[in-house]
């Protein structure tokens, strides 16, 4: 990753949050106190204002903008979110593979459980968290490029986040509605889910990306036709 993907990474995140921020308030007030979507929208609108100009922005710097927007947030939600960003901003400090932003999820995912002593079936954001890095670290082990790792995490974030409509709230208020919890899916969860789709759509889409598959798709082609 660069800093300009990075930023289209934010973007993309914030514009599906967006669309989304409706849907996610109606979540939390059937299984929460209501205010996530309004938070989550005053984090991200914080951090835009912070995030580096693209010839300065690296991924590190994009991710501590966005982690400094999401910790000067109320409520419980947004503080959790900017820790979670700030430790992967602290792992993309010298690297900026998919090495690195395995190691700064998985740190983030620890410290987010460190805190809130959450665990998978608590119905929280951990449900989608845990499996987004568990598919990241295996990832970092097949050589893959970041949008195909970015993909597969985010395909595991979305079973994650779609796993907690069964779930019954061990955490936060959700602990308090009991069976009206179920049935409804838990907003930080997708939220999760919504990070690493934006990350795996803004890659994907990025001219870098472009550019290595053009230059792998003929290579790929020749080898094809040798062997034929």
């Amino acid at each position: 990753m660069n800093g300009t993907e990075t930023l289209a990474w934010f973007a993309r995140f914030s514009e599906s949050f967006a669309s989304q921020q409706s849907a996610l308030t109606d979540m939390d007030r059937l299984a929460g106190d209501g205010d996530f979507g309004t938070n989550i929208a005053s984090a991200l609108a914080r951090a835009e204002e912070a995030l580096p100009q693209p010839d300065d922005a690296t991924p590190s710097s994009v991710f501590r903008a966005v982690s400094t927007g999401f910790l000067a947030t109320g409520g419980t939600s947004g503080p959790l979110f900017g820790m979670f960003f700030r430790e992967v901003a602290n792992a993309l400090r010298e690297a900026s593979d998919v090495d690195a932003l395995s190691r700064g999820v998985a740190s983030g995912l620890a410290r987010i459980q460190q805190l809130g002593g959450a665990k998978v079936g608590d119905r929280t954001m951990v449900d989608a968290l845990a499996p987004a890095s568990e598919a990241l670290t295996a990832q970092t082990e097949g050589e893959r490029d970041a949008a195909q790792a970015l993909r597969s995490a985010a395909e595991a974030a979305r079973a994650g986040a779609e796993s907690t409509e069964a779930l019954l709230g061990s955490r936060g208020r959700a602990s308090y509605v009991g069976e009206l919890a179920r049935g409804v899916l838990d907003p930080g969860a997708v939220t999760i889910a919504l990070f690493f789709e934006a990350g795996a759509d803004a890659l994907v889409a990025s001219p870098l990306t472009a550019a290595i598959e053009a230059d792998v798709a003929p290579t790929a082609e020749r080898s094809a036709a040798t062997t034929a």
